[in-house]
């Protein structure tokens, strides 16, 4: 190889690794203005629905990166400063801001408002500016039950919520003693699969409480739930989410109403009976806020095929289904071969496949009642401890194409309806663990598509982390009912 060559590489080695450098430079100014916008004004940046808030330079540099895959082309870091740093400058209330879709559009639409970023978010955000808050005063939660939900649920209430929607203020557990403290603060600092929590977390066993960011989170224990009395502890017209599952239909969850500081009660399992199931972003808007108090948030895999059914059934129309969950194993299943009362559960969840039965077909049709009788549903328990997989296998009224359906939830997850729910992945090469702390109720998989010769029999494969996931559908629920919700720009 030649001299010029040579210097030729160097030169282009030297000029990457110099504009990688401004690239990272302008990530950290971003993330400092971040942080201003979210403490000074709460106002919470996103990028295509996914978190900025505590996160690292490198990994927003990822995200500009990634966009490619999402809408064909990068997206600069340099113009979501540009954008921020405007966006500060705006009288604007307690707003949740998609600065990816913002960027896309500034890049498409930039020679409109004469390059002018000031010019461009007054025309973009013009049903937010100058608007009076949503709401004036937080609301108090109680988390009762702690389990995986219960625990993700505490942490990133505390991260994403900065004290001004809902507050967690106490957990509720069997028992409570110093012992319990610890190694509940413990679970809270540590996790296998979703990492350490951003923060400090510190207990303090006189008071039998946790301290979390600023956050004083009080351990009360409970068995009977009409018998706590929260207004004791300064807790006031709560919203109380029961983790548990013990209590499931009207007459169990009402139990909570009957005690004192308790105003509405959220199940993060299927309510039995006629407990409403919610899929928040599909029929939460059916709730009438004020006349009803107790509600459930469904399934993790009822959140994950409900947005992407009834997209297909509005567009294509649903003649008949199957919906087969590949799920991740859960503390229901036995680590070693032992009794269940569930057929084949008792087997060893980390050895084996497990077939068994879920009621997400039918929990599917009471949110979408256009499909009562068109699906069945069964699941397959797999060894791995986070993500799962819904296979939806249709017969459509309307022929269709791979390229249509791939369109038709791309718009979806970039546009549509279902923003918060629906992601979309191009990538050929994901496995399921790339998809942990995925904020989204489901990641449809579009290269896994397909379509009979006839286009009337379709397979959509769609990853879904079946704790985050489904703990953020049951964050935005829980704002949704306590009316603490902000404006949006998705």
């Amino acid at each position: 190889m030649s001299k010029k060559n040579n210097s030729s590489e160097a030169e282009a080695y030297e000029k990457s690794l110099l504009e990688w450098i401004d690239d990272e430079k302008a990530g950290f100014e971003f993330i400092n203005v971040l942080g201003k916008l979210f403490y000074d004004k709460s106002i919470e940046l996103i990028f295509f629905r996914t978190q900025l808030i505590d996160r690292s330079a490198s990994v927003i540099l990822h995200k500009h990166s990634y966009s490619k895959t999402i809408i064909n082309k990068t997206l600069s870091i340099q113009d979501s400063l540009t954008l921020a740093k405007e966006l500060y400058s705006f009288a604007m209330p307690p707003s949740k801001i998609d600065i990816g879709k913002l960027n896309m559009e500034w890049v498409e639409e930039k020679g409109n408002y004469s390059n002018s970023a000031y010019a461009f978010l007054t025309d973009k955000l013009k049903n937010i500016i100058g608007k009076p808050p949503k709401n004036n005063d937080p609301v108090d939660v109680v988390l009762y039950g702690f389990g995986r939900i219960g625990r993700l649920l505490l942490r990133e209430l505390i991260i994403q919520g900065n004290g001004r929607q809902l507050r967690p203020r106490a957990v509720v557990t069997r028992k409570v003693t110093p012992e319990d403290v610890s190694k509940r603060a413990s679970l809270v600092r540590h996790d296998s699969v979703h990492g350490p929590f951003r923060g400090n977390v510190i207990e303090d066993m006189e008071n039998k409480s946790i301290y979390l960011n600023g956050h004083v989170v009080k351990m009360i224990a409970g068995s009977n739930p009409e018998d706590i009395d929260y207004e004791s502890y300064g807790i006031h017209n709560a919203l109380l989410i029961d983790n548990t599952g013990v209590y499931r239909d009207r007459e169990g969850l009402s139990r909570h109403l009957k005690a004192k500081g308790i105003s509405k009660v959220l199940l993060t399992a299927p309510g039995k009976g006629d407990i409403s199931n919610i899929v928040y972003g599909v029929n939460n808007n059916d709730l009438v806020l004020d006349s009803e108090n107790i509600y459930s948030a469904a399934s993790c895999t009822t959140n994950a095929i409900v947005p992407t059914l009834s997209v297909l059934e509005s567009k294509l129309g649903i003649e008949k289904g199957h919906v087969e969950t590949v799920h991740s194993y859960t503390n229901d299943q036995n680590l070693l071969d032992n009794y269940h009362k569930k057929p084949r559960r008792g087997r060893a969840a980390a050895l084996n496949l497990v077939i068994t039965s879920t009621g997400a077909g039918v929990a599917a049709a009471k949110v979408i009642p256009s499909l009562d009788g068109k699906l069945t549903a069964n699941a397959i328990r797999v060894p791995t401890a986070n993500v799962s997989l819904a296979i939806l296998s249709l017969s459509l009224k309307k022929a269709t194409t791979k390229e249509e359906i791939t369109e038709l939830l791309r718009n979806e997850a970039l546009r549509g309806k279902y923003v918060e729910q629906i992601r979309f992945s191009a990538s050929n090469e994901s496995v399921s663990s790339d998809f942990i702390g995925d904020p989204v109720a489901s990641i449809f998989d579009s290269p896994a598509t397909l379509v009979s010769k006839d286009g009337k029999n379709i397979q959509i494969y769609l990853w879904y982390d079946n704790e985050f996931g489904y703990t953020m559908q049951v964050i935005r629920l829980s704002r949704h009912i306590a009316k603490v919700k902000r404006y949006t720009y998705y």
